[in-house]
């Protein structure tokens, strides 16, 4: 397994501002205390290990030994061999920042600030991989991003990451969730075009949708009925 730790993360203030739809004229005064507190509570860092698929089923893949059960993740290796399971961190010193905080304003912009980080924490990793590995096609998938690969799937993915919570600090609950919180998980494998689980998503509300949902594909992914009644 391979860390980068730690992750350089550039928030520039007028950029997420921007990004946040801040206005000035009220707002800027809670923003600019919040960027700074996150400025300073985050710790990013990023850990990766590279697996092989053994086999391929209908529902399913064989990623050194383990068991995955995704029809779409099948379709995506189909033709891949080497896979790289990832988590991204920025820590749990924001968190606790964050339940700190009484005004909700305040809550909202060190949260939504502080998933800006993980985000480009998450970037920064897929930069090293596309460069260390001679990458010009990176996807990746997260299990619970679709309801074809429900969240449970990330008992077997850490698994893949013998000492993920001893390294990095992160681990999973009895619901598969992480903790920190502002952690992300998934596999990456190499794509000749991008793929994104948000076209295969059926949800109109959502604020981190990356590519809009496509039918035809999730047809073609076997998944249009199932997620459609997501």
């Amino acid at each position: 397994m391979e860390v980068l730790d730690p992750i350089p993360i550039d928030l520039e203030p007028n950029a997420v501002e921007e990004e946040l739809r801040v206005t000035k004229a009220g707002a800027w005064g809670p923003f600019k205390t919040a960027f700074e507190i996150v400025r300073d509570s985050i710790h990013a860092r990023a850990a990766y290990a590279i697996h092989y698929v053994d086999a391929r089923f209908d529902d399913g893949v064989v990623i050194d030994g383990i068991r995955f059960g995704s029809r779409v993740l099948s379709i995506n290796l189909q033709h891949v061999g080497r896979v790289f399971p990832y988590v991204v961190t920025i820590g749990a010193v924001l968190e606790e920042r964050i339940d700190a905080a009484k005004d909700l304003l305040a809550k909202y912009y060190l949260d939504a600030i502080g998933n800006l980080a993980l985000i480009q924490a998450r970037t920064y990793l897929e930069k090293v991989l596309r460069s260390k590995f001679v990458l010009n096609g990176l996807s990746f998938m997260s299990p619970g991003s679709l309801e074809d690969w429900p969240i449970e799937e990330q008992r077997p993915l850490f698994s893949l990451l013998e000492g993920i919570e001893h390294t990095m600090g992160v681990r999973l609950t009895e619901n598969c969730l992480m903790i920190p919180k502002k952690s992300v998980s998934g596999v990456y494998f190499p794509s000749k075009t991008t793929f994104y689980n948000c076209q295969l998503c059926p949800r109109s509300n959502c604020m981190g949708r990356k590519a809009a949902y496509s039918e035809g594909l999730a047809r073609e992914y076997g998944v249009q009925k199932k997620e459609g009644r997501a």
